[in-house]
């Protein structure tokens, strides 16, 4: 993978779990990485780590559903380090909820942490990359949003819609060197699976065809890699890494 010495990126949901791994993957790329969360603590122990691996980074307190915080975030990547090159747009959240048990406010809280979010941040983060000339953004979807998983309705169709928005986004500024792709997790080992039983995670493990529940890592390289220079003539991509789950639903 080539080097992103010079570049800057851009985490949201760095605080923990598959952002925390990717931000500690653009760092040790040699990109400069922003860290946004809701969380100070946790997302200031991942600016630690970045910085104990020989990385630079800096954590800024997001909520990524308010367009304020968004706009403040990019600028405040602008003013530190001049430019912004790659965006992992990674937060977000889901709660089973029985699709008429779902409140009003329950059905907006979901789409505004997983779809709404996803168009604020390129909504910010597109402007500064056109004065660059290029760059590329990878947000997250999940398989939840290839197969129905019940309970899961409002998260289910926010992350379906983040493929659509993406896909749309890619063809919009495809002319100005912006390439933007989706990833789709399945299941991962994040702090939603710290507390589960064992049996339930070999329940889990059971159904995968590589009999195993992905690392936070495996979807940290995936997206530096669509981030680098290797995958520079991929756009408007979705990229399932759920070791084959929906292969074979």
């Amino acid at each position: 993978m080539s080097s992103m010495n010079g570049k800057v990126a851009i985490v949201t949901g760095g605080s923990s779990g598959i952002g925390k791994a990717t931000a500690i993957a653009f760092a040790k790329a040699g990109a400069k990485v922003v860290v946004a969360a809701r969380r100070t603590l946790e997302g200031e122990d991942t600016i630690l780590q970045i910085q104990q691996a020989g990385g630079e980074g800096l954590f800024v307190k997001t909520d990524v559903t308010q367009a304020q915080k968004v706009e403040a975030l990019v600028n405040t990547t602008i003013e530190t380090y001049t430019r912004l090159d790659f965006a992992f747009n990674n937060a977000g959240s889901g709660k089973a909820i029985p699709l008429i048990e779902m409140s009003e406010e329950d059905w907006e809280a979901e789409i505004a942490v997983n779809l709404k979010s996803i168009w604020l941040c390129m909504k910010y983060q597109i402007p500064a990359m056109m004065k660059l000339g290029t760059g590329a953004i990878v947000n997250v979807s999940s398989q939840g949003a290839l197969v129905g998983v019940a309970n899961y309705s409002a998260y289910g169709a926010a992350k379906g819609g983040v493929i659509s928005l993406s896909r749309a986004a890619a063809a919009e500024y495809a002319e100005q060197k912006i390439r933007i792709n989706t990833i789709s997790p399945g299941a991962v080992k994040t702090d939603l699976w710290a507390e589960a039983p064992p049996s339930m995670l070999e329940q889990v493990a059971s159904g995968i065809p590589l009999q195993r529940i992905g690392e936070p890592n495996d979807i940290a390289q995936a997206a530096v890699w669509l981030c680098s220079d290797a995958a520079s003539f991929i756009t408007g991509h979705n990229l399932v890494i759920d070791g084959g789950y929906t292969a074979v639903q």
